[in-house]
């Protein structure tokens, strides 16, 4: 322990970090890493804290200062500007220099007698440079030199404590007295569309010119230019490859199909192919791949799903049997989750004795839809699958591929949905759905906003999904869609809907169930895309709302406001510099007007509480006088069940109010 003997500085509670530095967090180009550590000494001597950090592939540090914030909590933050991974640290040492200055002006203030203190100054300046060549130590000489010849202890006094050179270059440390954190921490950097994306899913088949008739990937394309219109950029596709025969659904999921039951897409495979084939229905591979092309000529993405799982039929089964489970009676086992059973349905065993073809396999799925335009994957039941799959699947992707997004579709225990995240996912499904009430909203969202959780987990927030079919849609109505609508795509900078169930507000369910009666998908539907009391221009604004307001393109940033009305939810969403504050209030309550005063935090917002302040609804273009904390709101949900205000807090005059009214 002797030669740690100088290194008094302890390093300890350092944020961010996932799992002792196991995981990284997760970062785009532009977003900040705050750190925050604990950094103390011994004694009372002058403790320094430096934050470094730098590109992974990169050697050399950067370094920025941090702020003492009391109680030894430190903190700096530093702001990503490459797509590739970085590294961070924590480095801190006792100030000897510092120190000294810090004692002497004590003495200063106290009337104390310091000339024997200044000598010590300069001593310790002669001490640092000694013996050394170098063009610090050249200067630190001089600057020692001009000290001592100070013709009174005042004016050596004034030099040693208040020449800013003297105290930086005193202030570097000496390599023999920095204590480092353990351990370099990890940021997995991630392009934009991680953060920031708004997902519109659709059955391809569905598209047909005709009732019935199955629709293809041509056909489809006539309906890119009116998604990209709503404000879309992912248009995510279900299976689209050949479906199984054996033991195929029929409408409702009923045990037997129909003859021309087109069955689930989520059977995958046949005669005609397996996971890296397209079914014939939809068209050819080269229909696939123009359909891509047609997307990105819209601002679109497209997002294929990655089910890893077989049909009966599939070709893996006649080739690889090993890769399956069999029964005692020499049937397959197919997938089952008591007391549901999925008998279209069978599981690839990951406990086969020798998984490593079956890996290398999975990973040339991926790699073969990459090659085909495909960069965005909604990956079903991911939690059924071993972790440690996953993670060698993204690492091995990623060193080709870093662009690649991977959305988990794991609606099970929040631990596992974490791991999830940890391990590589970079978006993943959420409880958004089954959240009802103003405490169950503000409790949920603060733990993926304000907790660890928001380090690595990304929420992308679903009203609805093919499979789901929700209680406050089937009996809301309309107000009940626009008040979900607007909660998705305000609390989380990634949400998606399943349309056009959604956008023509489609409520029909199975009695007693969050399921969809004449569910999409197990037969072709034949859509009414404009009928009336469609949602399309409110979905319009609304993503319209979050392309122009980078306030709603973080999910992190959120702050919840109070209300004197439980059915009222109130938050805030602000931009770093405040350049871009938007309140947004929702009434929860689809069946009766609400209303109530809401505060905002006017202080916090650099605002005066008798400051007036303009609130311009954004939604419905009404536009209010607000002053001070206290302001009343009502919400009629017949009309509009949701305010998203922005706020102009600069305006000063009458003059200026009258511009915008």
């Amino acid at each position: 322990m002797i030669e740690y003997a100088h290194k008094r500085v302890v390093i300890e509670n350092l944020t961010p970090e996932v799992n002792e530095g196991r995981y990284p967090v997760k970062r785009t180009v532009g977003e900040l890493v705050k750190v925050e550590a604990d950094v103390f000494a011994d004694g009372h001597d002058h403790v320094t804290a430096e934050l470094l950090f730098r590109r992974a592939d990169q050697s050399r540090w950067r370094t920025v200062s941090m702020r003492h914030l009391g109680n030894d909590r430190w903190r700096g933050e530093f702001s990503i500007e490459e797509e590739c991974e970085y590294l961070y640290t924590v480095r801190g040492w006792v100030d000897p220099f510092r120190s000294w200055q810090n004692d002497l002006r004590k003495k200063l203030d106290a009337g104390v007698d310091v000339s024997v203190d200044a000598l010590a100054g300069v001593k310790l300046m002669r001490e640092s440079y000694r013996e050394k060549k170098t063009k610090r130590a050249v200067r630190l000489k001089a600057l020692a030199d001009e000290i001592e010849a100070a013709h009174t202890d005042a004016d050596r006094i004034r030099l040693l404590c208040f020449t800013e050179e003297l105290t930086a270059i005193m202030s570097q440390p000496d390599p023999a007295r920095v204590s480092e954190y353990p351990r370099q921490l990890r940021v997995q950097v991630d392009r934009e569309k991680a953060r920031f994306s708004a997902w519109y899913e659709f059955f391809p088949r569905s598209r047909g010119r005709r009732r019935g008739a199955h629709g293809t990937l041509r056909e489809s394309e006539r309906l890119l230019p009116e998604i990209a219109r709503m404000g879309f950029d992912v248009v995510y596709l279900p299976p689209v490859h050949p479906i199984g025969v054996t033991n195929r659904k029929g409408k409702n999921n009923t045990v037997n199909a129909e003859p021309g039951d087109p069955g689930s897409p989520w059977a995958i495979g046949s005669a005609e192919g397996g996971h890296t084939a397209l079914a014939p229905e939809l068209g050819a591979m080269k229909d696939f791949t123009h359909f891509v092309s047609a997307a990105g000529r819209h601002g679109l993405e497209v997002a294929l799903d990655l089910a890893f799982q077989c049909s009966p039929d599939h070709p893996y089964i006649t080739q690889h049997p090993e890769w399956f489970k069999w029964r005692p009676d020499g049937s397959i086992q197919f997938a089952e989750n008591p007391p549901k059973k999925y008998e279209d349905v069978v599981p690839i065993d990951f406990e086969t004795a020798d998984p490593g073809p079956l890996w290398e396999e999975l990973k040339g799925v991926v790699l073969f839809w990459i090659e085909k335009g495909v960069k965005i994957f909604r990956v079903d039941n991911p939690h059924t699958k071993p972790f440690a799959f996953w993670e060698w699947l993204f690492a091995e992707v990623r060193k080709t591929h870093p662009e690649v997004i991977f959305l988990a579709e794991a609606f099970t225990r929040p631990k596992v949905m974490y791991r999830l995240a940890k391990i590589g996912f970079q978006q993943s499904y959420t409880y958004f759905t089954w959240r009802y009430t103003k405490h169950e909203f503000i409790e949920y969202m603060n733990e993926l906003a304000h907790t660890e959780v928001g380090e690595y987990f990304r929420p992308n927030f679903w009203p609805n999904t093919p499979d789901i079919l929700p209680e406050h849609l089937q009996h809301g109505g309309r107000p009940a869609f626009i008040m979900r609508l607007a909660l998705a795509a305000t609390l989380s900078s990634n949400y998606g809907i399943y349309g056009p169930a959604f956008e023509l507000c489609e409520r029909d369910a199975v009695a007693g169930k969050e399921e969809y009666f004449h569910s999409e998908k197990y037969e072709i539907k034949k859509w009414d895309w404009s009928r009336e009391g469609n949602l399309k221009q409110i979905i319009c604004r609304v993503n319209r709302i979050r392309r122009d307001n980078p306030a709603l393109q973080q999910t992190r940033n959120i702050r919840f406001c109070e209300t004197d009305n439980e059915y009222i939810l109130f938050y805030l969403k602000a931009t770093e510099d405040r350049s871009n504050i938007l309140l947004v209030a929702v009434n929860l309550d689809p069946f009766h007007t609400q209303s109530g005063w809401v505060r905002v935090p006017v202080h916090e917002l650099g605002m005066d509480s008798a400051q007036s302040y303009l609130a311009y609804d954004l939604l419905s273009e009404d536009k209010y006088i607000w002053k001070g904390d206290w302001n009343f709101v009502q919400l009629n949900p017949a009309v509009l069940p949701v305010h998203i205000l922005r706020i102009h807090h600069r305006l000063r005059r009458e003059a200026d109010f009258d511009y915008f009214m």
